[in-house]
């Protein structure tokens, strides 16, 4: 099945051919560290990190970009009207560089902790403001882009200039909103957004750079058109972020990248948002929840599979019990590969071993649930061999082959979503309360085989059931007893 993908810009799912034959570039938005990370800034990392992780299984040689937008108007604001959380009040104010940075280190760990990978380039937006000069100039040259004619200092973007505006979110100039991102005094009309920003009374002389406008600082959106072509070039394939940046975030870089000229994204793809019980979720009505409270709550092998588990395109819908539910399935999971490699099965896989209604699930616009729908049929199918319960007359040798092969495709499927990685298959994740239940279990094992040997077979068969009746499966092998959950 060919690799196919929903195209935001066309509403249309569309066969990907990529603009350099063998290579996947791939742009997507990431942290602005004025905070911590909400639990929508993690999905969508974590969406765009399985994307990178299928296409490399695809073949292609994929280069990743994930921003940092280091400058910005709620940094500045959020530097001047608090004191460090983890201060007492009496020290002074954090510089709006040290809070910036301080929050990117949030959500680096944050990503780590569940697994995310780092992207090839992860630019910081202060870092590329000679780029930025570079495609404000072009825009002005090309008639797309005007400095304010009152003194401020700031550059806009003259969206009536560009008949295209308002493509990829097929609206009309005339229904958007004013831009609210500087002062409309200077601009031709109120939609027009900011370019770049003159330095106004009261900011920190640290946060603007000399440009031949006067000294300032970038707009957002000329960041990530700037960021994503020097490291991507003009024409690359896929820009992703969450569906609530389409307007005005990349409505906005579209535009000033196509009329400099650029090619920029051939995809447009947007991950959905999180809500909480069906409802948005809102610091006033009291109904988040931060990614770090989640790793509270939960392992990150099961805050990963919750995250990752619904169609990216999808609301995730955030309940109470979710956690639970997603530990409990992928624990399953993780259970099966630790069964297996007990019985001496080799996790060892190769692309010949990842079934193919995984792959055409993941072909098909990254449709995880149905490529997760493959993983627990292949699961069940392996238990069922592990613990002796597949009918028919096959052979042993034969059984061993069907274990073998499931558990290499577990072991791939897994690995391919970023899940085995986070799996303890020595059985330690669950800490103390796993370790105990493996003690008592074990001494049931251990008696169970004691049984046995002496052929005691109505001792042996009660041990069995009473570990069945509380929801211990047993498997007999060559290297004694394994237990599972489920």
């Amino acid at each position: 099945m060919t690799l196919r993908f929903y195209d935001t810009a066309t509403a249309s799912v569309r066969d990907f051919t990529p603009v350099h034959p063998g290579e996947a570039r791939l742009y997507y938005c990431g942290a602005t560290v004025q905070g911590r990370p909400h639990i929508g800034h993690v999905r969508s990392a974590l969406v765009f990190d399985i994307l990178s992780r299928w296409l490399r299984f695809r073949g292609y040689r994929v280069t990743s970009v994930r921003n940092v937008t280091d400058i910005d108007d709620k940094i500045l604001t959020n530097s001047a009207a608090s004191y460090r959380e983890d201060f007492d009040g009496e020290h002074p104010l954090e510089p709006w560089w040290a809070l910036a940075y301080r929050f990117e280190k949030v959500f680096t760990q944050a990503y780590a902790a569940l697994g995310i990978e780092d992207p090839t380039y992860e630019p910081r937006a202060t870092g590329h403001v000679p780029e930025m000069h570079e495609l404000i100039a072009e825009l002005i040259d090309a008639g797309h882009a005007y400095p304010a004619q009152d003194g401020s200092g700031d550059v806009y973007f003259d969206v009536r200039s560009w008949p295209r505006y308002g493509e990829l979110t097929r609206q009309r100039v005339e229904d958007m909103q004013d831009a609210p991102d500087a002062d409309p005094r200077g601009k031709r009309d109120p939609r027009d957004f900011a370019l770049w920003k003159g330095h106004k009374d009261g900011d920190p002389q640290t946060a603007s750079w000399d440009s031949p406008w006067g000294r300032g600082r970038p707009g957002w959106h000329l960041e990530c058109s700037a960021m994503a072509g020097k490291y991507l070039g003009e024409t690359f394939d896929i820009h992703g972020g969450g569906l609530d940046l389409r307007f005005p975030h990349h409505e906005n870089e579209l535009a000033q990248s196509a009329a400099a000229g650029r090619g920029f994204a051939n995809f447009w793809l947007h991950n959905g948002l999180v809500t909480y019980e069906g409802d948005k979720m809102s610091k006033s009505i009291g109904n988040t929840i931060a990614p770090d409270e989640m790793l509270r709550l939960a392992r990150p092998l099961a805050v990963r599979y919750y995250l990752g588990q619904a169609q990216y395109r999808s609301v995730l819908d955030y309940r109470p019990t979710s956690l639970e539910e997603a530990t409990a399935a992928v624990e399953r999971v993780e259970a099966f590969l630790k069964a297996a490699a007990e019985a001496g099965l080799d996790l060892t896989w190769t692309a010949e071993d990842v079934p193919e209604a995984f792959a055409e699930a993941m072909d098909d616009d990254l449709n995880v649930p149905r490529a997760l729908g493959a993983l627990h049929d292949a699961v069940r199918q392996g238990n069922a061999v592990l613990h002796g319960e597949q009918a028919g007359g096959n052979s042993d040798q034969e059984h061993d082959g069907v274990a073998a092969s499931q558990a290499r495709a577990v072991a791939a499927m897994t690995e391919i979503l970023g899940l085995r990685q986070l799996m303890d298959l020595e059985g330690t994740a669950g800490g103390g309360e796993h370790a105990a239940l493996d003690h008592l279990v074990r001494d049931l094992l251990d008696r169970r085989a004691a049984a046995r040997a002496d052929k005691d077979w109505a001792e042996a068969d009660r041990l069995r059931d009473t570990l069945s009746a509380a929801g211990v499966s047993v498997a007999d092998g060559a290297n004694g007893s394994t237990w599972t959950l489920g």
